[in-house]
């Protein structure tokens, strides 16, 4: 007698149970951007320049020292922030500061920032600097971008490779 009413109450909950997963992963309809916007994703991996230049310890000074302790170049490990700032039509639409990580703030950054934006035609600019001993920007960019609706465009910065890449 229990198994003639377990079976039929078991499969009566997957039926409820599968009802509502397909219910839900219809309704109620999700869109992740309006049907005029676009994306611009801004993406970067850095490591910025060091604070200060390494120098040269005189010879009567590294015998001052302990052998072991004795190396002929002093190079701090502390690196410069990195300033980063994306515009749309001279209307900054990004400004960012990273400090570096680490114990001694000498590891990079990463940085992927989604930032929605109206479709439409735009004169980008993106600048970078990466060294607290440089004035303004290092590294830039500048481009007239036509975004659709819900295009996504991805700028990615690579020192490595020269600069800013948009696709």
């Amino acid at each position: 007698m229990n198994k003639i009413i377990r079976y039929p109450l078991q499969a009566l909950n997957y039926v409820i149970f599968m009802g509502m997963i397909w219910y839900f992963s219809i309704y109620p309809p999700y869109h992740q951007l309006e049907e005029d916007q676009a994306m611009i994703t801004f993406t970067m991996s850095h490591v910025g320049k060091h604070v200060t230049e390494c120098k040269k310890i005189p010879y009567e000074e590294l015998m001052k020292l302990p052998p072991n302790m004795r190396k002929p170049v002093d190079c701090p490990r502390e690196r410069s922030p990195v300033i980063m700032e994306l515009q749309i039509d001279d209307k900054v639409i990004y400004s960012h500061t990273a400090q570096p990580v680490g114990l001694y703030s000498d590891q990079g950054i990463d940085v992927y920032e989604n930032i929605r934006v109206s479709a439409g035609t735009y004169h980008l600019k993106a600048w970078v600097n990466d060294d607290v001993n440089v004035e303004g920007p290092i590294y830039e960019h500048e481009q007239d971008i036509n975004l659709r609706p819900e295009q996504h465009l991805v700028i990615q910065f690579e020192s490595g490779l020269g600069g800013f890449s948009v696709k």
